[in-house]
């Protein structure tokens, strides 16, 4: 796949694996002559970056969801080259369950910081505290976050919502365009989809509507990876092999924490793991692996027969539409 290059990237500095307390300037790099081609990794950068220009010309109130995931990693850099030499004009939002990896966390807070970012955070927990939201029987908080989610939209007015869904990750998914309206309630129709011929993209809403925005739709878990490692990016040290306290339940690698305690049947055993996916800690597994850099990553996933959700997410096995039924609701 190829496509002819336009307007000039910039090129973003690395983040060091422990987000420094700055970041140096930005450096720009001069592009290919008009009517070169590009690798397919280079038309999927630029096809992101448009998107974010393109919401950031079309709204008022953009906000991109950022948990310290390695999709939402990816999409914060994509808007710092969307935008470079200024600063990305987004807030971040982060809807918390309480059951999150500290590594995650860490990371997340360091990156704002690093780069002078404003983050909003939506606690699932504090809603769990006044009574809004129930604890699931299963301990599980991932569907939880659909609430706080919507009230943090409605609360500060946000029009578009950039989420790091990509289509290949699941079916319901694979249904998305890359704007996605959602009602006054939030919730979303998915035999009412707007068409996107020509990368045309619609953001008329009315009062009370928003859109969600996925500018990595188009990419595969593979592509992710690949632009991790031709962009250096760092990522939180849990997406790398570690050794680390694991029991096994319904075929998946959870972690021995204090959201995630083994049944009496199960057996606790050290294991060199690393995960695909973070979210919830009760419900998202960890997979047997070696690799330790990106490039190890590659070769694991370019091998792999199942999605990251598929193979790592407990919340997404619940039924065979489980993450529609969410979706529906306003789920990210």
């Amino acid at each position: 796949m190829t496509a002819t290059i336009g307007t000039p990237v910039t090129a973003l500095p690395t983040l060091s694996a422990t987000i420094g307390e700055s970041v140096p300037a930005l450096v720009s790099t001069e592009a290919p002559a008009n009517g070169s081609t590009v690798s397919e990794l280079d038309a999927l950068e630029s096809e992101s970056i448009f998107v974010f220009r393109e919401v950031a010309a079309e709204f008022e109130r953009p906000v991109i969801l950022f948990s310290g995931g390695k999709d939402s990693i990816v999409m914060l850099h994509l808007a710092r080259k969307a935008f470079a030499p200024a600063g990305v004009p987004f807030t971040l939002l982060h809807v918390d369950t309480g059951h999150n990896f500290t590594e995650v966390l860490d990371y997340r807070d360091a990156t704002v910081k690093a780069l002078g970012l404003r983050l909003e955070v939506a606690s699932v927990e504090d809603y769990i505290a006044d009574g809004r939201l129930r604890e699931r029987s299963d301990g599980t908080r991932n569907p939880l976050q659909t609430v706080p989610l919507l009230d943090a939209i409605n609360g500060h007015r946000f029009d578009a919502v950039f989420g790091g869904g990509r289509r290949d990750e699941e079916r319901a998914r694979a249904k998305e365009r890359i704007f996605s309206l959602r009602d006054e309630f939030g919730q979303w129709d998915p035999r009412n989809q707007r068409p996107e011929l020509w990368s045309l993209y619609n953001g008329k809403h009315r009062p009370g509507e928003h859109v969600r925005v996925f500018p990595l739709s188009n990419w595969t878990e593979l592509d992710i990876w690949n632009y991790i490692a031709r962009e250096e990016i760092a990522l939180p040290s849990i997406y790398y092999a570690h050794e680390r306290d694991v029991f096994e339940r319904d075929g998946m690698l959870l972690a021995v924490g204090p959201y995630s305690q083994p049944r009496p049947d199960e057996t606790v055993t050290q294991r060199v793991v690393r995960y695909r996916t973070v979210g919830d800690m009760s419900c998202t597994g960890a997979v047997a692996s070696t690799a330790t850099t990106p490039a190890d990553v590659i070769v694991e996933v370019a091998a792999s027969e199942l999605t990251e959700r598929g193979a790592t997410r407990a919340d997404d096995r619940v039924s065979e539409a489980a993450m529609e039924d969410r979706k529906r609701e306003g789920y990210f």
